[in-house]
Protein backbone atom coordinates (compact mmCIF):
# COMPACT_ATOMS: atom_id res chain seq x y z
CA UNK A 1 0.00 0.00 0.00
CA UNK A 2 1.37 3.36 -0.90
CA UNK A 3 1.28 6.53 1.18
CA UNK A 4 -1.40 8.59 0.81
CA UNK A 5 -1.50 11.92 1.42
CA UNK A 6 -4.00 12.53 3.94
CA UNK A 7 -1.64 9.95 6.70
CA UNK A 8 -0.66 12.98 8.12
CA UNK A 9 -3.96 14.22 9.17
CA UNK A 10 -4.82 11.68 11.08
CA UNK A 11 -3.76 11.39 14.60
CA UNK A 12 -3.72 8.05 16.99
CA UNK A 13 -4.75 10.30 20.11
CA UNK A 14 -8.29 11.54 18.56
CA UNK A 15 -11.66 9.82 16.66
CA UNK A 16 -11.55 9.77 13.29
CA UNK A 17 -14.82 9.34 10.87
CA UNK A 18 -13.17 8.22 7.60
CA UNK A 19 -15.71 9.16 4.47
CA UNK A 20 -14.97 7.85 0.94
CA UNK A 21 -16.46 5.35 -2.01
CA UNK A 22 -16.00 2.18 -1.70
CA UNK A 23 -12.31 0.72 -2.15
CA UNK A 24 -10.53 3.96 -1.99
CA UNK A 25 -8.54 2.54 0.79
CA UNK A 26 -10.00 3.32 3.51
CA UNK A 27 -9.86 0.05 5.39
CA UNK A 28 -5.92 -0.44 4.15
CA UNK A 29 -5.03 3.01 5.60
CA UNK A 30 -6.21 2.50 8.95
CA UNK A 31 -5.30 -1.19 9.26
CA UNK A 32 -1.56 0.60 8.28
CA UNK A 33 -1.85 3.13 10.45
CA UNK A 34 -3.11 1.60 13.54
CA UNK A 35 -1.97 -2.44 13.16
CA UNK A 36 -2.45 -2.79 16.81
CA UNK A 37 -5.80 -1.44 16.86
CA UNK A 38 -8.72 -4.01 17.36
CA UNK A 39 -10.46 -3.98 13.76
CA UNK A 40 -14.00 -5.00 13.03
CA UNK A 41 -16.10 -4.86 9.86
CA UNK A 42 -19.88 -4.39 9.31
CA UNK A 43 -19.37 -6.27 5.96
CA UNK A 44 -19.15 -9.37 8.94
CA UNK A 45 -22.57 -10.89 8.88
CA UNK A 46 -22.42 -11.86 12.11
CA UNK A 47 -20.76 -8.22 13.43
CA UNK A 48 -23.71 -6.67 11.72
CA UNK A 49 -26.02 -8.61 13.70
CA UNK A 50 -24.21 -8.43 16.90
CA UNK A 51 -24.33 -4.14 16.45
CA UNK A 52 -27.85 -4.04 15.70
CA UNK A 53 -28.79 -6.06 18.51
CA UNK A 54 -26.60 -4.54 20.85
CA UNK A 55 -24.53 -1.70 19.86
CA UNK A 56 -22.80 -0.77 22.88
CA UNK A 57 -21.62 -4.65 23.64
CA UNK A 58 -20.06 -4.33 20.36
CA UNK A 59 -18.12 -0.81 20.90
CA UNK A 60 -16.75 -2.18 24.32
CA UNK A 61 -15.54 -5.49 22.79
CA UNK A 62 -13.11 -3.44 20.75
CA UNK A 63 -11.59 -2.01 24.11
CA UNK A 64 -10.04 1.19 23.91
CA UNK A 65 -8.18 1.41 20.91
CA UNK A 66 -10.64 0.56 18.18
CA UNK A 67 -11.73 0.51 14.44
CA UNK A 68 -14.85 -0.01 13.09
CA UNK A 69 -15.86 -0.42 9.17
CA UNK A 70 -18.11 0.75 7.20
CA UNK A 71 -20.20 2.28 10.13
CA UNK A 72 -23.20 3.75 7.90
CA UNK A 73 -24.52 0.19 7.73
CA UNK A 74 -25.69 0.63 11.88
CA UNK A 75 -25.52 4.41 12.33
CA UNK A 76 -26.70 4.14 15.95
CA UNK A 77 -23.52 2.56 16.96
CA UNK A 78 -22.21 6.32 16.67
CA UNK A 79 -24.31 6.85 20.17
CA UNK A 80 -22.41 3.81 21.69
CA UNK A 81 -18.91 5.49 20.35
CA UNK A 82 -19.69 8.73 21.64
CA UNK A 83 -20.26 6.43 25.22
CA UNK A 84 -16.60 5.03 24.63
CA UNK A 85 -15.33 8.31 24.00
CA UNK A 86 -16.47 10.40 26.89
CA UNK A 87 -16.37 7.57 29.72
CA UNK A 88 -13.61 5.10 28.90
CA UNK A 89 -11.22 7.87 27.01
CA UNK A 90 -11.37 5.39 23.74
CA UNK A 91 -9.90 6.56 20.93
CA UNK A 92 -12.22 4.63 17.88
CA UNK A 93 -11.86 4.74 13.72
CA UNK A 94 -14.56 4.49 11.92
CA UNK A 95 -14.88 4.13 8.03
CA UNK A 96 -17.96 5.09 5.89
CA UNK A 97 -18.45 4.49 2.49
CA UNK A 98 -22.13 6.43 2.57
CA UNK A 99 -23.38 9.32 4.15
CA UNK A 100 -27.10 8.17 4.53
CA UNK A 101 -28.04 8.69 7.60
CA UNK A 102 -24.39 8.33 8.77
CA UNK A 103 -24.21 12.36 8.98
CA UNK A 104 -26.73 13.81 10.64
CA UNK A 105 -26.26 11.00 13.50
CA UNK A 106 -22.76 12.01 14.11
CA UNK A 107 -23.03 15.71 13.95
CA UNK A 108 -26.15 15.04 16.70
CA UNK A 109 -23.73 12.41 18.89
CA UNK A 110 -20.12 13.55 18.54
CA UNK A 111 -19.91 16.81 17.33
CA UNK A 112 -16.24 18.21 18.41
CA UNK A 113 -15.74 14.67 19.87
CA UNK A 114 -14.52 13.23 16.23
CA UNK A 115 -12.15 14.82 13.18
CA UNK A 116 -14.09 13.94 10.14
CA UNK A 117 -12.03 13.40 7.07
CA UNK A 118 -12.67 12.12 3.32
CA UNK A 119 -10.76 9.91 1.48
CA UNK A 120 -11.20 9.68 -1.90
CA UNK A 121 -9.81 7.35 -4.76
CA UNK A 122 -6.16 8.27 -5.06
CA UNK A 123 -4.86 11.84 -6.55
CA UNK A 124 -2.80 11.09 -10.15
CA UNK A 125 0.42 10.38 -9.05
CA UNK A 126 -0.34 9.60 -5.56
CA UNK A 127 0.59 6.13 -5.83
CA UNK A 128 4.11 7.26 -6.82
CA UNK A 129 5.44 9.25 -3.96
CA UNK A 130 4.30 12.34 -2.13
CA UNK A 131 3.09 15.15 -3.57
CA UNK A 132 6.12 17.46 -5.48
CA UNK A 133 4.49 20.99 -6.41
CA UNK A 134 1.69 23.26 -6.64
CA UNK A 135 -0.09 23.10 -9.42
CA UNK A 136 -0.52 27.22 -10.20
CA UNK A 137 2.26 28.68 -8.62
CA UNK A 138 5.32 25.88 -9.33
CA UNK A 139 6.11 25.44 -13.38
CA UNK A 140 7.34 21.90 -13.99
CA UNK A 141 10.44 21.05 -16.63
CA UNK A 142 9.20 20.13 -19.60
CA UNK A 143 10.58 16.43 -19.60
CA UNK A 144 8.35 15.73 -16.33
CA UNK A 145 5.60 17.01 -18.47
CA UNK A 146 6.01 15.33 -21.19
CA UNK A 147 6.61 11.87 -18.46
CA UNK A 148 3.03 12.78 -17.50
CA UNK A 149 1.39 13.45 -20.47
CA UNK A 150 1.96 10.05 -21.93
CA UNK A 151 0.82 8.77 -18.64
CA UNK A 152 -2.80 10.57 -18.89
CA UNK A 153 -4.83 8.97 -20.87
CA UNK A 154 -4.20 5.24 -18.93
CA UNK A 155 -5.01 7.58 -16.13
CA UNK A 156 -8.16 8.85 -17.68
CA UNK A 157 -9.53 5.52 -18.95
CA UNK A 158 -9.07 3.70 -15.76
CA UNK A 159 -8.83 5.95 -13.25
CA UNK A 160 -7.41 6.08 -9.94
CA UNK A 161 -8.93 3.29 -7.87
CA UNK A 162 -5.54 2.22 -5.29
CA UNK A 163 -6.43 -2.08 -6.41
CA UNK A 164 -6.37 -0.37 -9.87
CA UNK A 165 -3.55 1.40 -9.58
CA UNK A 166 -1.56 -1.72 -8.91
CA UNK A 167 -1.88 -3.47 -12.21
CA UNK A 168 -0.51 -2.98 -15.43
CA UNK A 169 -2.52 -4.62 -17.90
CA UNK A 170 -5.47 -2.79 -19.06
CA UNK A 171 -7.07 -6.43 -18.72
CA UNK A 172 -6.78 -6.29 -15.46
CA UNK A 173 -7.76 -3.21 -14.81
CA UNK A 174 -10.79 -3.32 -16.82
CA UNK A 175 -11.47 -7.16 -14.68
CA UNK A 176 -11.49 -4.99 -11.27
CA UNK A 177 -13.45 -2.29 -12.74
CA UNK A 178 -16.29 -4.63 -14.02
CA UNK A 179 -16.66 -6.26 -10.87
CA UNK A 180 -16.47 -3.31 -8.61
CA UNK A 181 -19.47 -2.03 -10.97
CA UNK A 182 -21.19 -5.41 -10.07
CA UNK A 183 -20.81 -5.54 -6.44
CA UNK A 184 -19.51 -2.00 -5.09
CA UNK A 185 -21.16 0.17 -6.83
CA UNK A 186 -24.77 -1.77 -7.88
CA UNK A 187 -25.26 -4.37 -4.81
CA UNK A 188 -23.88 -2.27 -1.95
CA UNK A 189 -26.05 0.73 -3.00
CA UNK A 190 -29.07 -1.74 -3.41
CA UNK A 191 -28.84 -2.78 0.38
CA UNK A 192 -28.11 0.79 2.34
CA UNK A 193 -30.64 2.14 0.32
CA UNK A 194 -33.26 -0.13 -0.54
CA UNK A 195 -33.01 0.27 -4.19
CA UNK A 196 -34.94 -2.70 -6.04
CA UNK A 197 -34.45 -2.12 -9.53
CA UNK A 198 -31.03 -2.59 -10.58
CA UNK A 199 -31.39 -2.00 -14.07
CA UNK A 200 -32.83 1.22 -13.86
CA UNK A 201 -29.97 2.32 -11.11
CA UNK A 202 -27.75 1.32 -14.19
CA UNK A 203 -29.70 3.18 -16.54
CA UNK A 204 -29.11 6.06 -14.38
CA UNK A 205 -25.29 6.12 -14.27
CA UNK A 206 -25.06 5.43 -17.67
CA UNK A 207 -27.23 8.42 -18.38
CA UNK A 208 -24.89 10.21 -15.71
CA UNK A 209 -22.12 9.46 -17.49
CA UNK A 210 -23.47 10.74 -21.11
CA UNK A 211 -24.42 14.20 -19.59
CA UNK A 212 -20.64 14.61 -18.46
CA UNK A 213 -20.93 18.35 -18.77
CA UNK A 214 -24.62 18.90 -18.83
CA UNK A 215 -26.71 20.53 -16.05
CA UNK A 216 -28.85 18.09 -14.33
CA UNK A 217 -32.41 17.24 -15.00
CA UNK A 218 -34.06 14.77 -13.15
CA UNK A 219 -37.12 14.21 -15.25
CA UNK A 220 -35.32 13.00 -18.02
CA UNK A 221 -33.18 10.34 -15.72
CA UNK A 222 -36.92 8.90 -14.81
CA UNK A 223 -37.72 8.64 -18.44
CA UNK A 224 -34.22 7.04 -19.71
CA UNK A 225 -34.75 4.72 -16.31
CA UNK A 226 -38.59 4.20 -17.14
CA UNK A 227 -39.00 5.19 -13.31
CA UNK A 228 -41.10 7.93 -11.13
CA UNK A 229 -39.52 11.53 -10.81
CA UNK A 230 -39.01 10.50 -6.75
CA UNK A 231 -37.36 7.27 -7.79
CA UNK A 232 -34.85 9.05 -10.06
CA UNK A 233 -34.58 11.42 -7.36
CA UNK A 234 -33.63 9.06 -4.51
CA UNK A 235 -31.34 7.15 -6.80
CA UNK A 236 -29.35 10.34 -7.71
CA UNK A 237 -29.06 11.39 -4.37
CA UNK A 238 -28.05 7.86 -3.48
CA UNK A 239 -24.89 8.43 -5.57
CA UNK A 240 -24.03 11.49 -4.56
CA UNK A 241 -24.40 10.27 -0.18
CA UNK A 242 -22.31 7.46 -1.63
CA UNK A 243 -19.35 9.48 -2.64
CA UNK A 244 -19.37 7.54 -6.13
CA UNK A 245 -20.24 11.38 -7.41
CA UNK A 246 -20.36 15.14 -6.94
CA UNK A 247 -21.80 17.92 -8.10
CA UNK A 248 -21.00 21.68 -9.06
CA UNK A 249 -23.83 23.71 -8.57
CA UNK A 250 -24.09 27.12 -10.46
CA UNK A 251 -22.13 30.17 -9.36
CA UNK A 252 -23.50 33.84 -8.60
CA UNK A 253 -21.99 36.73 -7.14
CA UNK A 254 -24.58 36.84 -4.35
CA UNK A 255 -23.74 34.05 -1.74
CA UNK A 256 -27.61 33.71 -1.21
CA UNK A 257 -28.03 33.03 -4.96
CA UNK A 258 -25.47 30.57 -5.42
CA UNK A 259 -28.03 27.55 -5.59
CA UNK A 260 -30.43 28.53 -7.61
CA UNK A 261 -29.25 27.24 -11.09
CA UNK A 262 -29.38 23.55 -12.13
CA UNK A 263 -26.18 21.53 -10.86
CA UNK A 264 -24.28 19.40 -12.97
CA UNK A 265 -22.88 16.19 -12.35
CA UNK A 266 -19.63 14.37 -12.75
CA UNK A 267 -18.25 11.26 -11.63
CA UNK A 268 -15.51 11.08 -8.66
CA UNK A 269 -13.16 8.74 -10.78
CA UNK A 270 -13.47 8.11 -14.05
CA UNK A 271 -12.78 4.40 -13.64
CA UNK A 272 -16.65 4.27 -12.34
CA UNK A 273 -16.91 5.29 -16.12
CA UNK A 274 -14.92 2.94 -17.40
CA UNK A 275 -16.45 0.00 -15.31
CA UNK A 276 -19.76 0.62 -16.83
CA UNK A 277 -18.42 0.59 -20.11
CA UNK A 278 -20.16 4.52 -20.36
CA UNK A 279 -19.44 5.80 -23.73
CA UNK A 280 -18.37 9.29 -23.27
CA UNK A 281 -16.66 11.15 -25.71
CA UNK A 282 -12.59 12.13 -25.51
CA UNK A 283 -13.62 15.96 -24.10
CA UNK A 284 -16.28 14.55 -21.67
CA UNK A 285 -13.80 12.61 -19.96
CA UNK A 286 -11.22 15.02 -20.11
CA UNK A 287 -13.42 17.47 -18.46
CA UNK A 288 -14.38 14.82 -15.95
CA UNK A 289 -11.03 13.60 -15.03
CA UNK A 290 -9.40 16.99 -14.34
CA UNK A 291 -12.49 18.35 -12.00
CA UNK A 292 -12.61 14.82 -10.43
CA UNK A 293 -9.08 15.40 -9.63
CA UNK A 294 -9.52 18.65 -8.31
CA UNK A 295 -12.27 17.66 -5.82
CA UNK A 296 -10.25 14.88 -4.46
CA UNK A 297 -7.24 17.53 -3.45
CA UNK A 298 -10.28 19.85 -2.42
CA UNK A 299 -12.07 16.83 -0.21
CA UNK A 300 -8.60 15.92 1.47
CA UNK A 301 -7.91 19.35 2.43
CA UNK A 302 -4.88 20.57 -0.23
CA UNK A 303 -7.30 23.19 -1.87
CA UNK A 304 -8.83 25.46 0.50
CA UNK A 305 -11.90 26.18 -0.98
CA UNK A 306 -15.53 25.71 0.89
CA UNK A 307 -17.18 24.08 -2.48
CA UNK A 308 -16.49 24.11 -6.34
CA UNK A 309 -19.07 25.67 -8.92
CA UNK A 310 -19.99 26.10 -12.62
CA UNK A 311 -20.43 29.38 -14.52
CA UNK A 312 -23.53 29.75 -16.88
CA UNK A 313 -24.06 33.65 -18.45
CA UNK A 314 -27.07 34.57 -18.77
CA UNK A 315 -26.20 34.74 -22.70
CA UNK A 316 -25.02 31.10 -22.68
CA UNK A 317 -21.55 31.03 -22.04
CA UNK A 318 -20.21 28.59 -19.46
CA UNK A 319 -17.01 28.10 -17.42
CA UNK A 320 -16.35 24.86 -15.96
CA UNK A 321 -14.80 25.72 -12.77
CA UNK A 322 -15.44 28.76 -9.93
CA UNK A 323 -13.74 28.93 -6.81
CA UNK A 324 -13.18 30.90 -3.98
CA UNK A 325 -10.11 31.21 -1.88
CA UNK A 326 -9.76 34.16 0.58
CA UNK A 327 -10.98 37.22 -1.74
CA UNK A 328 -10.06 35.57 -4.95
CA UNK A 329 -12.32 34.58 -7.71
CA UNK A 330 -10.83 31.56 -9.44
CA UNK A 331 -12.15 30.68 -13.23
CA UNK A 332 -10.74 28.03 -14.78
CA UNK A 333 -11.94 26.07 -18.31
CA UNK A 334 -11.06 22.83 -19.47
CA UNK A 335 -9.64 21.90 -22.90
CA UNK A 336 -8.86 18.81 -24.26
CA UNK A 337 -6.91 20.38 -27.02
CA UNK A 338 -2.97 20.67 -27.34
CA UNK A 339 -3.49 24.31 -29.18
CA UNK A 340 -6.23 26.16 -27.51
CA UNK A 341 -7.03 29.55 -30.10
CA UNK A 342 -8.66 32.52 -28.24
CA UNK A 343 -11.94 31.45 -28.50
CA UNK A 344 -10.78 28.92 -25.91
CA UNK A 345 -10.51 32.03 -23.58
CA UNK A 346 -13.09 34.61 -24.28
CA UNK A 347 -15.92 33.18 -21.88
CA UNK A 348 -12.66 33.28 -19.06
CA UNK A 349 -11.90 37.27 -19.99
CA UNK A 350 -15.78 38.24 -20.68
CA UNK A 351 -16.75 36.62 -16.77
CA UNK A 352 -13.40 39.00 -15.68
CA UNK A 353 -14.70 42.20 -16.78
CA UNK A 354 -18.58 41.75 -15.12
CA UNK A 355 -17.50 40.99 -12.06
CA UNK A 356 -15.63 43.01 -9.33
CA UNK A 357 -13.90 40.42 -7.69
CA UNK A 358 -10.05 39.71 -7.89
CA UNK A 359 -9.64 36.84 -10.38
CA UNK A 360 -7.15 34.48 -11.16
CA UNK A 361 -8.03 32.97 -15.17
CA UNK A 362 -6.84 29.61 -15.47
CA UNK A 363 -7.13 27.26 -18.82
CA UNK A 364 -5.63 24.09 -18.29
CA UNK A 365 -4.98 22.11 -21.70
CA UNK A 366 -3.14 18.99 -23.20
CA UNK A 367 -0.16 20.89 -24.53
CA UNK A 368 3.23 20.92 -22.72
CA UNK A 369 3.78 24.78 -22.67
CA UNK A 370 2.94 27.50 -20.09
CA UNK A 371 1.91 30.48 -21.01
CA UNK A 372 -0.07 33.65 -20.79
CA UNK A 373 -2.83 35.03 -23.22
CA UNK A 374 -4.83 38.13 -22.65
CA UNK A 375 -4.40 37.71 -18.66
CA UNK A 376 -5.32 33.94 -18.90
CA UNK A 377 -2.73 31.15 -17.72
CA UNK A 378 -2.36 28.02 -19.80
CA UNK A 379 -1.69 25.30 -17.57
CA UNK A 380 -0.69 21.82 -19.10
CA UNK A 381 -3.20 19.36 -17.68
CA UNK A 382 -0.08 17.04 -17.13
CA UNK A 383 0.74 19.50 -14.23
CA UNK A 384 -1.81 18.27 -12.19
CA UNK A 385 0.75 14.52 -11.32
CA UNK A 386 1.22 14.58 -8.30
CA UNK A 387 0.46 18.56 -7.60
CA UNK A 388 -0.69 18.59 -3.89
CA UNK A 389 -1.58 22.04 -4.07
CA UNK A 390 -2.33 25.47 -6.07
Amino acid sequence: MFTRWIESSISSKRSVLVLGPRRAGKTTLLKKLFPDFHYVTLDDLDALAWARKDPKGLVMSIGRRGIIDEIQRVPELTIAVKYAIDQEDAVIMMTGSSSIGLLDSTADTMAGRIDILNLPTACWGESDGPATHGLLNDKRPLPMLMNAARMFEDAATYGQFPEVLTHNDPEHKERVLKNYRDTYFTRDLMQLANIENVEALLTIMNHLARSTGSTLDVSNFAREANVSFPTAKKYLNTLLQSQLVFKLYGYQDGPAKRYIKAAKTYFADTGIVQGLNAKLSFGQRVENFVLAELEKRRKIGRIPADRFYYYKSISGHEIDLIFEIDETVYAVEIKAAENPGPRDIRNLTAFARQTQAECELILLYLGTEYRTVDTVRLIPIAALYRAGSL
